[in-house]
């Protein structure tokens, strides 16, 4: 897994020092509005992500100044590469590519300050209903699963050793398919199940080629799933930005704890022009009931130690760094107030 981050990681060193000072100065800089700029790459564009998405579009962040650029990375490697390489100050992804390049050796790592999901946000989808349906039913059977070593792989990897299932000898995981390519070859005749996040779950369900009988969320409980990031001296040079950011989060994340899924779903239905209200509001609904989304955006040192204990159990986890080295939680709890 960890030649996603290698490969790059030489190239990164050499670059870094060209990009940086410009992108730096960008961030430091004001637009004619008086506005800091900020680039956001995410791992994916997901209604998993709701509440980032209700903060863009209250415009939380243009009330703290910010200028947000929002970039899909389509993988936490990406993601991981333009953070390191200058091209976003911010990364949004699952916190454990930080602990890989903190054990790769990177002298200007990458902390997380801001968690933002509390459960896993995919489904476990089957060929037909399965009310009866117990993890165990996996055995003998050909799933489609995610990439080594990423947090969707582990947290179903994790479920099934809770239930005493061997995941390399028990099934198989076809680990070949790429991110968000999984419904369609899982519609179109591969596999027995499928690990799929939304709106991959509910459009097989609603094209009857696909119903889900489990939540991996529900299923390996509290989790730290998804965390924004940046690089340790970014953060030492542009406290402010990072806290303006965090606070607009902060503000997302308000509404979404006191507002209807029908409500959450209007307010960011321009993020996702391809799905209709009825869907979008299905998807946020069951996202909301499952309590993925945090009171705030602290990110524990509990829930730290169940991630490296996540990684080891999936033998992804070679050194164990210290929660003050990749967490700083001051942004997050400043912004909520404690």
């Amino acid at each position: 897994m960890k030649k996603y981050y290698l490969r790059f990681f030489t190239m990164l060193l050499c670059i870094t020092a060209i990009l940086s000072a410009s992108l730096l100065s960008g961030c430091s800089g004001n637009t004619k509005n008086n506005s800091i700029k900020l680039t956001l790459n995410e791992v994916a564009h997901s209604i998993f992500y709701a509440p980032l998405y209700v903060a863009i579009q209250e415009g939380y962040f243009e009330d703290e100044g910010i200028d947000l650029t929002l970039v899909t990375g389509f993988g936490a490697d990406k993601t991981m590469t333009a953070v390191l390489s200058g091209e976003a100050e911010i990364g949004f992804m699952g916190p454990e590519t930080t602990v890989y390049t903190y054990n790769e050796g990177a002298q200007n790592y990458v902390v997380n300050f801001a968690q933002l999901t509390q459960r896993a946000g995919n489904f476990l989808v089957a060929r037909e209903q399965m009310p009866d349906f117990t993890w165990s039913d996996l055995k003998g059977k050909n799933v489609l699963g995610g990439r080594k070593g990423g947090m969707p792989e582990m947290i179903f990897e994790y479920i099934l050793r809770q239930h005493d299932i061997d995941p390399s000898a028990d099934l198989v995981i076809d680990q070949s398919i790429d991110f968000g390519s999984t419904a369609a070859a899982f519609a179109g005749g591969k596999g027995d199940f499928s690990v799929e996040f939304e709106p991959g779950a509910t459009t097989l369900e609603l094209e009857d080629k696909g119903f889900v009988v489990a939540s991996l969320g529900i299923d390996s409980g509290y989790v730290p799933y998804t965390a924004f990031s940046a690089k340790a001296d970014f953060m030492k040079k542009h406290p402010e930005a990072i806290q303006k950011f965090t606070n607009a989060l902060q503000k997302g994340l308000d509404y979404t704890q006191t507002h209807t899924a029908e409500e959450i779903a209007t307010v960011i239905a321009p993020q996702f022009k391809e799905t209709d209200s009825k869907t979008l509001t299905a998807i946020v609904n069951r996202y909301h009931e499952q309590d993925t989304w945090k009171e705030n955006l602290i990110f524990g040192e509990d829930s730290y130690e169940l991630l490296l204990d996540i990684l080891s159990d999936a033998g992804e986890l070679a050194n164990s760094p210290s929660y003050q080295d990749l967490v700083d939680c001051s942004y997050a709890e400043k912004a909520a107030g404690k």
